[in-house]
């Protein structure tokens, strides 16, 4: 990945869990910051890294990685305290994901995935045990008219506990909750074209990705090349046969669409409703509810 040098801290971006800001570098780029100092650590970078480059080389559009070195200092006109004492606790290399200036975070009610591409991405969740492209939360954005995947921090949960991680490896993926379910994903195709490309030097290329920084001191390994090796073993075992270990049921619940109602409205079943409908009905609610009392 290349590296650049944050110049400008913009703005946090409080949607996150881990508050990511966005910050422009010296390459006139604009990016999606991720912190080390976060509380979520850095293996949520690691894993950012090993997945959104190992999606990026199958197709799958993951916008580019970078990493970016931090000098608090940038930071100094932030007000937020929250925000300084992160800044202060990231000093150094941190990741960056190229910004998508005008891009809409995907709602399954207002754009359409054919079969065949929510297959493709299905099954790399399922490669990765993604459990956080559910509907509650889709981690996609829709730019330029293409999906594109994000936030891969809360993926191989097994490299929270090496001694169990094959075990873990080994399960199956529950996808009756991702956002794509009900798009019909043809898992089996995407299977057949994407699992032959997992390879061992695929995915040796990509553990050679992560920063040397973000892997010293891992408890039971001696090097970071032992510890890149240990990401690599799950993940092509996983990528054989993890389509016939995908569960897909019926969701756990529905939710409303978070698209804006003037969206929602032309998306819904004739016929719609009209200004005048939405008049009459602000004109009449007052009434009805002195008359219900």
């Amino acid at each position: 990945m290349e590296e650049v040098v944050a110049t400008r801290y913009v703005t946090p971006l409080r949607e996150g869990g881990s508050l990511p800001g966005i910050v422009e570098a010296d390459d006139l780029g604009t990016y999606v910051m991720k912190f080390t100092g976060a509380g979520q650590g850095r293996k949520t970078l690691v894993a950012e890294v090993i997945c959104g480059e190992l999606g990026r080389r199958l197709g799958l559009r993951i916008p580019e990685l970078v990493t970016i070195q931090l000098d608090p200092v940038i930071g100094l006109a932030e007000p937020d305290q929250e925000v300084q004492e992160l800044l202060k606790a990231s000093a150094g290399l941190n990741l960056g994901m190229d910004y998508l200036p005008g891009s809409l975070g995907f709602d399954p009610l207002a754009y359409e995935v054919g079969p065949e591409e929510a297959g493709r991405i299905v099954w790399f969740d399922a490669l990765i045990n993604n459990v956080d492209r559910s509907w509650r939360n889709p981690n996609m954005l829709v730019w330029h008219g293409d999906c594109w995947l994000i936030d891969h921090g809360a993926t191989m949960i097994w490299h929270h506990n090496w001694p169990g991680a094959e075990a873990s490896a080994a399960k199956p993926y529950n996808a009756s909750d991702h956002v794509l379910a009900p798009f019909g994903p043809d898992i089996a195709a995407a299977a057949a074209e994407l699992a032959p490309l997992v390879t061992e030097e695929l995915l040796t290329e990509v553990a050679a990705e992560v920063p040397d920084a973000w892997l010293a001191d891992e408890p039971g390994f001696g090097t970071t090349d032992e510890l890149r090796r240990a990401y690599v073993a799950p993940l092509l075992s996983r990528a054989a046969g993890i389509h016939e270990r995908v569960v897909m049921e019926a969701p756990t619940r529905t939710r409303p669409s978070q698209a804006p109602g003037w969206l929602t409205e032309h998306l819904a079943p004739w016929p719609h409703p009209t200004k005048q409908d939405r008049a009459a009905q602000a004109h009449t609610g007052p009434a009805t509810e002195e008359a219900g009392r």
